[in-house]
């Protein structure tokens, strides 16, 4: 029971305390469930973002599904969901109820302009550290960077580099295998 306790905390407080979605959370995700947690390693972590990311649904619920399974099963899974979503869902049921009242207030729309600035930097932090822990070096460092240049100019979809990666992984995988047994 204290340890559904824990991830629901861990989560509720992610969920509350990041702005700007997804992205936005990854850098306090690490933080909490590698750093402080232990709950899982930065290996682990980026493996799961990966997965996160190829699901359909919200990235920051995909990886809460994934790390409460793997510390509690599927109540784990369940509890860091609910952890998860329910920051948001009370915040977007409390702004639903007052916003339309405040909407056109001066001080409400500088508050926003000043989140603005702060939530690009929330999304741009985290691709940096994912991108030291995969350890992207100056010789790969164009495979990223094309990449998202496809997908935002040549509206390529994500799926496809998706699935790319995932056909590249196995033929990476078969041909390392293939060479270790004719090495033996």
């Amino acid at each position: 029971m204290k340890i559904l306790l824990q991830l629901f905390y861990t989560f509720f407080n992610i969920g509350a305390f990041t702005f700007g979605g997804g992205w936005a959370m990854v850098a306090l995700m690490e933080k909490e469930l590698v750093d402080k947690r232990r709950w899982i390693d930065r290996e682990e972590f980026l493996d799961n973002l990966a997965i996160a990311q190829s699901l359909p649904g919200i990235l920051a619920v995909n990886i809460s599904i994934l790390v409460g399974n793997k510390v509690s099963g599927r109540k784990g899974s369940i509890v860091a969901a609910l952890g998860t979503i329910l920051p948001s869902f009370i915040i977007i049921l409390l702004i639903a109820m007052f916003f339309i009242k405040v909407y056109d207030n001066p001080i409400v729309e500088k508050i926003f302009k000043g989140i603005r600035p702060a939530v690009v930097a929330l999304i741009i932090a985290p691709a940096f550290s994912t991108a030291k822990a995969a350890k992207i070096t100056l010789k790969t460092i164009w495979i990223p960077v094309v990449v998202a240049g496809l997908i935002t100019y040549a509206g390529v979809s994500p799926v496809v580099f998706v699935l790319v990666a995932i056909l590249g992984g196995v033929l990476f995988c078969h041909i390392k295998k293939n060479r270790l047994k004719k090495a033996d």
